[in-house]
């Protein structure tokens, strides 16, 4: 594997010193997902300090490491670790020729970035680098862009925020050609106090787009001439998608399937017909977003189809697994990662669509609601009783005016915590259930899919 960077090029980039001549193949500031040829960062943090862990990722077999404090192993020497990051990430930007794709949004963000990954992958024509996982903060994009081979033909970077001003930064170091808004719902409204303030937030990620870049805005939002105002200061061209006729991007049909979802999409200057593998409303709006940024981006929109068309889901956000349960299996999605308002109503009205014989949900409280938490936990009643839920587990106590609502309705269990919810569910399981996992990912529910998930395929 050839190096993503050499001490020289460390140095240069950090403005730090060099102990000696080594190259590392890959980049991390968590000693426990270092591999062997991984360079280390060594970032100092409220809890704790990556210096003391130094030593566990040169066992793991690290090749280099960037510190503050001299160690004995190769190193570069910095006087700021977390400054050298951003440095690192800096210099990555700067010497690639890749396509920069930005995607942020309330809901949707994570499956869109690697819907567009995959898209943009499916023709062949050159590496793809895309984010892992969630790390779209003030360190995880960073890293990300440090990840970035010299040599990526396109990048797709995920950017989050919780306050104003957050995605503006981010999205300055990230310098995309092309920007994208999913969606926008009530995430974080603690700490902005208002939808329009969140779309403000969201809307500060065209704030970084290369001269010429494009930005992309979803139609079908009562916030999108706040979003196209933003978008229009700063971008070339525009590209709102959606549901309507009227979107730059729309559906012109939609057809559920037993196979997926087919969809006849109209774009600028061209048609494409294309099967969904993912199901839900809310997957045609993150594959019309898709298509929008595949074409800003020069990507090939047939190989974009095929590509959607083969998605699986994703760990946390519509992964689908075939558990054991009364002598035969149950269906479980997990969508146990994140949760809002939006996104709790979208992925009810797909489990109210899955054939079963009983529909059970285990709903973790939303987090970051404020004010509004009430409301809108209450206001999940109609979602759970449209998707005929036969069992509702609801956990934490955030979710007290939903039991309220849904009590005499449905069979309804207000738990305290995750394991409390585990061990409620997992008795009552029958061959033939239905079981839709979400909550806000602080809830831990993501440990009760690891364990009913355990062993099964």
């Amino acid at each position: 594997m050839s190096a993503l960077w050499t001490a020289a090029e460390l140095a240069l980039a950090t403005g730090g010193q060099a102990s000696g001549d080594f190259a590392g193949t890959g980049l991390a500031f968590d000693s426990r997902e270092v591999g062997p040829g991984d360079l280390f960062i060594a970032l100092k943090g409220e809890m704790t300090d990556g210096h003391r862990f130094v030593d566990g990722a040169f066992a793991q077999g690290a090749a280099g490491a960037i510190v503050s404090t001299p160690v004995d192993h190769p190193h570069i020497l910095v006087k700021d670790t977390t400054a050298a990051l951003n440095a690192l990430g800096v210099a990555a930007r700067l010497r690639t020729s890749a396509r920069i794709a930005g995607v942020t949004g309330s809901v949707g963000k994570t499956s869109t970035k690697e819907a567009l990954a995959a898209a943009l992958a499916r023709a062949n024509k050159g590496p793809v680098h895309r984010s892992v996982k969630s790390y779209n903060n003030h360190t995880g994009v960073p890293l990300s862009l440090g990840r970035m081979p010299a040599q990526t033909r396109f990048g797709v970077f995920e950017m989050g925020m919780n306050h104003a001003g957050e995605i503006a930064e981010l999205t300055r170091m990230v310098r995309p050609h092309v920007a994208m808004i999913t969606a926008i719902a009530p995430a974080h409204i603690e700490n902005l106090g208002s939808m329009e303030a969140i779309a403000d937030a969201k809307g500060e990620i065209f704030q970084g787009l290369e001269p010429d870049g494009t930005a992309i805005v979803p139609f079908d939002t009562p916030y999108r001439d706040q979003l196209l105002a933003h978008a229009k200061a700063h971008a070339r061209q525009v590209i709102t998608f959606g549901r309507k006729e009227g979107a730059d991007v729309f559906a012109r049909d939609v057809l559920v399937a037993d196979h997926g979802t087919i969809i006849m999409a109209s774009l600028p200057g061209a048609e494409l017909t294309f099967t969904l593998s993912q199901p839900g409303d809310h997957w045609v709006s993150n594959a019309l977003a898709v298509l929008a940024a595949v074409q800003a981006l020069g990507g090939d929109l047939a190989a974009a189809g095929l590509a959607l068309g083969e998605m699986a889901g994703i760990a946390g956000r519509g992964a689908r697994h075939r558990i054991s349960a009364g002598g035969g299996d149950a269906l479980l999605i997990d969508e146990s990662y994140n949760a809002n308002s939006a996104s709790m109503a979208a992925t009810l009205a797909v489990l109210g669509r899955e054939e079963a014989a009983r529909r059970i949900v285990v709903l973790g409280e939303m987090r970051e609601l404020g004010a509004d938490s009430e409301a809108l936990h209450a206001g999940l009643a109609d979602p759970v009783l449209a998707a005929q839920v036969d069992i509702a587990l609801l956990v934490g106590p955030g979710m007290a005016p939903l039991a309220s609502r849904l009590q005499g309705k449905i069979e309804v269990l207000h738990l305290a915590d995750a394991q409390s919810a585990l061990e409620a569910l997992s008795p009552m399981l029958r061959a033939g259930d239905a079981i839709l996992v979400k909550g806000s990912n602080a809830v831990g529910l993501g440990h009760l899919v690891a364990d009913l998930t355990m062993g099964d395929a």
